[in-house]
This record gives C-alpha cells, sequence and structure tokens, in this order.
C-alpha cells in the first residue's frame, strides 16, 4: 500500500527540498501588495511579466540594508523596481513557497506604474472609486453579460465553474479584446453594447492573469469611463489575486479571479441544498416551538380562566369584603376611641385655662375699661365743643357783611363788581350798588374828584 502523507508531512518535505535547492539566491521585480503591520516585518509580491513571488523581509534583516547606505525598508513603495536576496522557505499554514529576503536593493519605478499611479490619482479626484456611488452586485441573478474574449480558457472556466453554482441563469457574451492596442476601444464598445440592449441584471469583466503590460486595457481612461457611467452594476475579475487595474477600482464590485467571479454571482448548489436543509430544520424546530408555546399558552389561559370564573371571584370578592368589614370595623372603633380620649384632654386644657376665675378677671377688666372709655370721651366732647364755640366766635368776626349790622355799607363798582375803596376807582356816570344790612341800593356818581 503506498504511504499516505499527511499534510504537515508533505508540506515539511517539500519545504526541506526549496531550502536545500536554493539555499541563496538573488531576484529582481516590481514590488506590489505592500503590507507593513505593527511587527515591523514587510510584506510583498515581487512581479514581473509573468508571474509573481512572495516575499517577507523581517524586521531583524532590514538593519543589513541600511548599514549598506539608504533605508529601502522605509522607502519600499508598490511599484518600486528592487533586487532582493535571500533563501527560498515554504510557510506551512498555508502551504506557500515564499522569499525570505535578507537584503533588498532599490532600483526604481517603472514607467507602467507610474502611469498607473498618476491614471488613478486623475479619476480619484472624479470620484471613480467613491464606495457610496458603487451598487450592490444581484444575489443569484437570472441574467448575466460577460465582457470577454469569447475564445480561451477564461470564459470556458468561468462557464465550467457556473454550471455547478445556482439555481440556472442565461449568460450573453459581449465579445471583446482583452489584450492589445484595440482592447480599450473593443471593451468600451461591448459596455456601452449591454448597456443599449438593457438586458443583464449584472455585467462581468473577465480576463486570465499576465504581466502589468498584459492587462494594461484595463487600466485605459476610457474603459474606467465606461464603467463609471454603465447602468448596469458591473462586477470585474481580472487577472490574478494580486492584481487590482483601474477598472477593478472602478467596478461596483470587484472579484479576485474571473473563477471567483463566478462565486461572487452564484452561491454553489450544495450551498443551496445545505441552506434548503438548515431553513427546513429550522422551520420544523420553530415550529415544534410554536406549537410548545401555544399549549403553554393554553394551559396558562385554562388556570386563568378558572381563576377569572364569576363563582370564583364572587368568592374571593365575598372574602375581601369580610376582611374589610372586620378592618373597618377595628379602624372605627379605634378611631372614636382616640378621638374622644383627644376631646377630653382639650375640655380639661380648656377647662384649666378658662375657668369661673379666668372670666371674672376678664369681665372686671371689661367694666373698668368701660367706664375708661366712657369718662374719656365726656372729656374729648367738652374740649372740642368749646373749641367749636370759639371758632364760631372767630368766624363771626371774620365775616365781612359783619359791620353791615352796626350802620355801615359796602360798596360795589356795578361794571367791574369789585369793592370801592378810593375816589379814583370810579369815573362820572359809574354805577354803584350800595349793600347795607338790609338790602341793596343802587346809585350812580355825579362827580369822582
Amino acid at each position: 500500500m503506498p504511504h499516505v502523507f499527511s499534510v504537515i508531512e508533505l508540506t515539511s518535505a517539500i519545504k526541506d527540498v526549496l531550502e536545500i535547492q536554493f539555499p541563496f539566491i538573488w531576484v529582481k521585480g516590481q514590488v506590489s501588495n505592500i503590507s507593513r503591520p505593527g511587527s515591523g516585518h514587510i510584506y510583498f509580491t515581487l512581479k514581473d511579466e509573468q508571474a509573481g513571488l512572495q516575499v517577507v523581509w523581517f524586521k531583524n534583516s532590514q538593519a543589513f540594508s541600511r548599514q549598506k547606505g539608504a533605508d529601502p525598508a522605509s522607502n519600499l513603495v508598490d511599484g518600486q523596481e528592487v533586487v532582493c536576496a535571500g533563501k527560498i522557505g515554504l510557510y506551512a499554514p498555508r502551504g506557500a513557497y515564499q522569499l525570505v529576503a535578507e537584503l533588498v536593493q532599490e532600483q526604481g519605478f517603472g514607467d507602467l506604474f507610474l502611469a498607473f499611479e498618476a491614471l488613478k490619482s486623475k479619476l480619484k479626484g472624479l470620484e471613480y472609486f467613491e464606495e457610496d456611488r458603487k451598487r450592490p452586485i444581484p444575489y443569484c441573478p437570472d441574467r448575466v453579460g460577460i465582457v470577454t474574449t469569447p475564445t480561451g480558457a477564461v470564459i470556458h472556466d468561468f462557464m465550467e465553474v457556473a454550471r455547478g453554482l445556482g439555481l440556472g441563469s442565461e449568460i450573453r457574451v459581449y465579445p471583446s479584446q482583452v489584450q492589445g492596442d484595440d482592447a480599450p476601444r473593443e471593451l468600451v464598445r461591448a459596455i456601452k453594447l449591454a448597456n443599449e440592449q438593457a438586458w443583464a441584471q449584472v455585467l462581468v469583466i473577465i480576463r486570465g492573469g499576465g504581466s502589468l503590460e498584459d492587462l494594461w486595457a484595463f487600466n485605459d481612461e476610457k474603459v474606467a469611463r465606461a464603467v463609471f457611467e454603465s447602468e448596469i452594476p458591473v462586477l470585474t475579475g481580472i487577472g490574478h489575486e494580486t492584481d487590482t487595474t483601474i477598472a477593478d477600482l472602478t467596478a461596483d464590485q470587484r472579484a479576485a479571479t474571473p473563477s471567483h467571479a463566478a462565486q461572487t454571482l452564484w452561491p454553489g448548489t450544495d450551498d443551496l441544498a445545505q441552506d434548503v436543509d438548515r431553513l427546513e430544520t429550522a422551520l420544523g424546530r420553530s415550529y415544534d416551538n410554536y406549537l410548545k408555546h401555544q399549549v403553554s399558552r393554553l394551559d396558562h389561559l385554562e388556570k386563568a380562566l378558572t381563576w377569572l370564573s364569576p363563582a370564583g371571584q364572587l368568592q374571593r370578592l365575598d372574602e375581601k369584603l369580610e376582611v374589610l368589614k372586620r378592618d373597618l370595623h377595628r379602624s372605627g372603633a379605634g378611631f372614636w376611641q382616640i378621638r374622644a380620649e383627644k376631646l377630653q384632654a382639650l375640655e380639661s386644657r380648656l377647662q384649666v385655662r378658662f375657668g369661673s376665675e379666668y372670666w371674672q378677671v376678664r369681665s372686671n377688666q371689661l367694666d373698668y375699661l368701660e367706664k375708661r372709655i366712657i369718662n374719656s370721651a365726656r372729656i374729648f366732647l367738652d374740649r372740642n365743643h368749646n373749641r367749636v364755640s370759639l371758632a364760631g366766635q372767630k368766624l363771626a368776626g371774620l365775616d365781612p357783611r359783619g359791620p353791615l349790622k352796626r350802620g355801615y355799607a359796602m360798596v360795589t363798582i356795578e361794571q367791574t363788581g369789585s369793592l370801592l375803596r378810593s375816589p379814583g376807582d370810579v369815573r362820572s356816570g359809574d354805577g354803584l350798588i350800595i349793600e347795607v344790612a338790609h338790602g341793596n341800593i343802587r346809585a350812580r356818581t355825579i362827580d369822582s374828584d
């Protein structure tokens, strides 16, 4: 019987072979997907036109590069051309081989990367990549439009993967070149045609892996604009997982690979069957729980109905009434006993404070005050009578007509109504009114000298 490896046995064997065959090597390529976690280690992919290599540059190895001059560890960025020296190793948890770098030297930036970054910066300013404008991809769509070359492994792989997914869908291919000088123009035409027909629920743009130059058609500004202006949600699956194009950034959603695009559109039939089984189980469990709840509720209502029956209610009310009667009788007797005791105490206090001696003293005080008031009133009236008499005499003395009774007369000038005080107050012919004690005499002046 052949030996059956465990995963760790096979992984360890491959690791030993790689480390023996490649103890120390130099590799040149372009940096992409750089990552700097808090540990200080640096992870990136080293790419050329046809392949990619995972690289880990541990923190303790970075100091050696700094001793040789510049500090490439801090300056390392995506798109930079570098030469790495180190050994090939295998990372067991993922079963993936990688270059463990001990030295990294800068070689500059690639022209395509600089062009890519320039266009990326421009379109970002135009809000092509804003997440708020991106639409969700329909779940398990019925009509799917695909923009790709109709001949080749990509569409075949996509269809093979799709065959075991979903519940059955219609797929319409919009042919286009995906590489070369004519590819951008054909990609734009295919995207616009799909939007004019408005048949597809989602538009999928797929292309297999390749170098940066191979994928450059998807970094064209016109292609990005066509994706941006598409009325149909766009899903891209371009190149490998490590490849990211302008079309990917502009699309509503990006899949890692063309096959992953199919898996993004439709769930697996096994998954759907498991979902149905899970829902069926959940439905049965929910139904059982519902029945148990209803039975429990019925028992509770039955007990409540017994408790709320008229006979039961009358019996409980009768018992409560008896208790209240006893409490009322007890409370009433105690209430009146307390009130009687308080009344008696108040009566005793009143008797002590306001007895016969108290009222005798108050009666004597009242008699004394009455006599004082009478005497004071008599003195007040006598004093004021004398004052009134004296004032009357003074008033009579001040009466201007008092002298008339003694034979005097008061003369008034008829024209002015003023009293005559001197000869100069009148002229010849003026009328005079002479008032005496018992009447008036009218006269007229003959001479006023």
